[in-house]
């Protein structure tokens, strides 16, 4: 569940809803909004904290952090967390890493984003 809220406000961030400097729900607020355990929430917290996503100041909440390269830096990390999937299905699958690009690039030559 974690893992979800991490994108959540990841996906918010890098599509610019988040603006860096702006202040996002505490941790409770978020909580008791998703029906979730605080220390869930926490823990995506610390984890967006440690990536640099957020940056959190004790007795003032948490703030989008100021980076300037922060979509990229979040596209960048949501790319690798899809390739590793695709590796890993690709490996359960029996697959080659030969077939798995093949197969890569199939999909992108017809989606035409080369």
């Amino acid at each position: 569940m974690y893992l979800q809220i991490m994108e959540q406000i990841r996906n918010k961030v890098a599509l610019g809803d988040w603006a860096p400097g702006d202040e996002i729900p505490s941790i409770r607020q978020l909580a008791a909004q998703l029906c979730v355990s605080v220390i869930t929430v926490k823990r995506a917290y610390l984890e967006l904290e440690r990536e640099g996503v957020i940056s959190t100041h004790q007795g003032r909440g948490s703030t989008v952090a100021a980076a300037p390269n922060l979509p990229s830096q979040l596209w960048a990390q949501d790319l690798s967390w899809h390739l590793g999937e695709v590796a890993r299905l690709a490996h359960m699958l029996g697959l080659s890493p030969e077939d798995t690009t093949s197969r890569l690039l199939q999909i992108i030559n017809k989606t035409g984003t080369r």
